[in-house]
C-alpha cells in the first residue's frame, strides 16, 4: 500500500484544499450579501491501522461549518422597511403565501412589498408575522412557527376611526352670572329667547363612518358659593341646531353638574371629571374635564384633545423596534396591523443553510422557539438598518493563499508517488 497510500494521501489534501477554496469563494462572492455567514472548512486526520515495520497514511477529511451565531455590522438606510437584528434570533420567512409553504429563518431583512404588497426581501421570501386585529395584542406559539402568516400591506386602505375619547381643559370665569334653573340649557333649549349660559365652546368627534359631528358645549353657572360654585356642562348635537345655537331641535346628548371649589379654584373632590357623551352612530367615551379650572379671568381653552379620524388613505408602512408593523395613514394616524417575531434555535450554527440566504432547522441545531425583539434573550431589532455578511475579506485572502499553497505541497506529493511507481513500472520492462 506504500506507494499507492502516498498518492491517495494526496489526493485527500487536495480535494480538502479545494473544499476550503470552495467556502473561500462562496464567502468572497458573498461578501456583501445582505445578512450571510461566512462558511469555514476545518479539517481532521485520517488514521489506517500499521503492520509491523511500516507505514499506511491516512489522508485529510474536510469539514464544512458556519458561523451563523456570529453578529455581522450594522449598515443604516432610509427604508423603514428595512430591518437588521442586533444580538439572537431570525426573521421568520416562507417560500409561498399559502398554508404549505416551507417556512424557514433568515437574518436577510431588506424588506419591499411586491406586486400583490406582500413583503419580500432580495431573495423572494416572503415575511411572516402575527396579524393584529382590532388593536388585541397576537397569540404567539412559544414553540412553533404556528399563526404566523405572509404579511400584506394593501389589505387596510381607506379608513374611518370613531372617536373614543376626548379632553376638554377650560378656566370658567370666576364673576359669571348665575342662571337661573329655569333658563339653563338642558331645560330651555328649545328656546332661542329665554335660554341663557355662561360659556360656549366646540369639539368636533366622528362617527362610525368617519363623519364629522360637531358638539356644542355649553358652560353654564347656577349657583355662586362659598364654598362650592356648581355649575352645569350640557353638550348638544350642532346638527340639531339651524343656526348654530339656541333652539335646538334635540336635547342634550348629555348634561352633567360639576362644583368647583371657591378657596382653589379646582374641581371639589366630591365633582365629576368627566361628561359622559353617546356620539349619533358613533361610540360613547367620557369628555375628560378634570384639569379645568375656577378663575378670575376670561373664560379659555387650556386644553383639548380628541381621537378619530375621518376617511383617510394609507400614505405608507412602518415598523417599530418592538417588531409592531404600523399602517400610516395620510392624516397622520397609525394603526398597529401586524407584529414580527425572532425565531432562534439551541445552536444557530447547526442549523441547514439554504439557497436565498435562509437556514432550515436540523435535529443538531435543536427545535425553534418564538419570541418577540428584545424578549426571553432575542435580539434587538433595528429599523431602518441592515445587517451586513460577517465576511472579513482580508481574512479569506490570506486563507486563500495558504489554501492555494497547500493545495501545490499536496500535488507535489501525489506527483512524487507518480514518479515512484512509473520507475517501477519501467523496472518491469
Amino acid at each position: 500500500m506504500g506507494l499507492f497510500g502516498v498518492m491517495r494521501t494526496g489526493v485527500s489534501g487536495m480535494n480538502a484544499q479545494a473544499s476550503k477554496l470552495g467556502t473561500v469563494a462562496d464567502n468572497i462572492a458573498n461578501s456583501s450579501t445582505t445578512g450571510y455567514k461566512r462558511a469555514m472548512t476545518e479539517f481532521s486526520s485520517m488514521v489506517l491501522s500499521q503492520g509491523s515495520g511500516t507505514y499506511n497514511s491516512g489522508g485529510v477529511q474536510a469539514h464544512t461549518k458556519y458561523a451563523i451565531s456570529n453578529q455581522g455590522g450594522m449598515s443604516y438606510t432610509t427604508s423603514k422597511l428595512d430591518l437588521g437584528i442586533a444580538g439572537n434570533g431570525f426573521f421568520v420567512v416562507s417560500d409561498g403565501t399559502d398554508a404549505g409553504s416551507t417556512k424557514a429563518l433568515t437574518r436577510a431583512g431588506s424588506f419591499v412589498p411586491n406586486g400583490e404588497g406582500y413583503l419580500v426581501n432580495t431573495a423572494g421570501y416572503y415575511l411572516q408575522g402575527y396579524p393584529i386585529t382590532n388593536g388585541a395584542a397576537p397569540a404567539v406559539v412559544a414553540n412553533g412557527l404556528g399563526g404566523l402568516e405572509p404579511i400584506n400591506i394593501n389589505q387596510t386602505q381607506l379608513e374611518a376611526t370613531p372617536t373614543g375619547q376626548a379632553l376638554l381643559y377650560t378656566n370658567v370665569s370666576e364673576d359669571a352670572a348665575v342662571v337661573p334653573a329655569a333658563n339653563v340649557p338642558s331645560t330651555d333649549f328649545a328656546s332661542a329667547g329665554t335660554v341663557q349660559y355662561s360659556h360656549k365652546t366646540s369639539l368636533i368627534t366622528y362617527d362610525n363612518l368617519g363623519n364629522e359631528v360637531k358638539l356644542d358645549i355649553y358652560y353654564t353657572k347656577t349657583s355662586d358659593g362659598p364654598p362650592a360654585s356648581d355649575w352645569e356642562v350640557s353638550v348638544f348635537n350642532s346638527d340639531d341646531s339651524t343656526d348654530g345655537g339656541f333652539p335646538y331641535s334635540a336635547g342634550p346628548i348629555s348634561s352633567q353638574a360639576i362644583s368647583f371649589d371657591t378657596t382653589n379654584g379646582k374641581l371639589t373632590g366630591t365633582s365629576a371629571t368627566g361628561v359622559n357623551v353617546s356620539i349619533p352612530n358613533g361610540g360613547t367615551f367620557d369628555i375628560d374635564i378634570s384639569g379645568s379650572t375656577f378663575l378670575n379671568e376670561d373664560f379659555t381653552v387650556t386644553q383639548v384633545d380628541t381621537d378619530g379620524n375621518p376617511p383617510s388613505s394609507v400614505e405608507g408602512t412602518e415598523f417599530d423596534t418592538d417588531g409592531t408593523l404600523y399602517a400610516v395613514y395620510a392624516n397622520g394616524d397609525r394603526r398597529a396591523i401586524y407584529k414580527i417575531p425572532l425565531a432562534d434555535v439551541p445552536s444557530p450554527d447547526k442549523l441547514d443553510p439554504a439557497s436565498g440566504n435562509i437556514y432550515l432547522p436540523s435535529f443538531e441545531s435543536g427545535d425553534v422557539r418564538v419570541g418577540f425583539p428584545g424578549e426571553a434573550g432575542l435580539g434587538k431589532l433595528e429599523v431602518m438598518a441592515l445587517e451586513s455578511s460577517n465576511v472579513d475579506l482580508a481574512s479569506e485572502l490570506t486563507s486563500m493563499i495558504e489554501s492555494q499553497r497547500t493545495y501545490t505541497a499536496n500535488s507535489q506529493v501525489f506527483k512524487a508517488g507518480s514518479d515512484l511507481l512509473q520507475e517501477l513500472v519501467n523496472l518491469a520492462r
